[in-house]
């Protein structure tokens, strides 16, 4: 008698396109062809990022003009493979071009995470690297639990820590040149 064969299904690797196609509601990242859906933020997440988005909008977009600030959510089209969508990017003046169809084809020039416990994995270790990869050239990682903000700047393909601040302190820029926010102002 001939055994059965019974096959496995395969795992899925989730693509740009796959992604386009989804028809609910929720929202989700795909992260090295995995599908990841994202909770609703919180009420502090969200507070959190309106006093950063008002900071760097007022002082990029109106003092400056150097560019747009966005806040989630906004696609990032790191590859066909990597989807993400950061609490809030910065796209200078020079790659705004790359925007096509509402949605950002390769990396922005800074990012931005809030992270909560649980967001903490992905955020600090999966984002850190897919944005090292990719090139984004700066990455803000916000840490309400702690009120402190950590900023990586991209130096020879690798992030350096370039300032990072908790309490009353304050964090600056690398490629926004000049700009420093001070924490007690974005996490109250």
């Amino acid at each position: 008698m001939r055994e059965a064969v019974v096959e496995r299904p395969k795992r899925k690797v989730w693509t740009y396109e796959d992604y386009l196609r989804l028809t609910d509601d929720k929202r989700y990242e795909v992260i090295n062809g995995r599908l990841e859906e994202m909770p609703a933020p919180s009420f502090e997440h969200q507070d959190i990022l309106k006093l950063l988005l008002y900071t760097l909008t007022e002082e990029v977009e109106k003092k400056r003009s150097l560019g747009k600030i966005l806040p989630a959510p906004f696609d990032v089209i790191l590859s066909e493979a990597v989807v993400v969508q950061p609490d809030i990017v910065f796209i200078s003046k020079d790659n705004l071009k790359n925007i096509k169809g509402g949605r950002l084809f390769g990396p922005p020039d800074l990012a931005i995470e809030i992270v909560s416990p649980d967001s903490y994995h992905r955020d600090r270790y999966e984002k850190f690297s897919l944005y090292e990869r990719y090139g984004v050239k700066e990455y803000w990682l916000v840490y309400p639990e702690y009120r402190a903000i950590e900023v990586w700047c991209l130096k020879d393909g690798k992030y350096a820590l370039h300032t990072v601040a908790a309490g009353n302190g304050e964090v600056s820029s690398c490629v926004l040149k000049g700009l420093k926010v001070k924490v007690e102002e974005v996490l109250k």
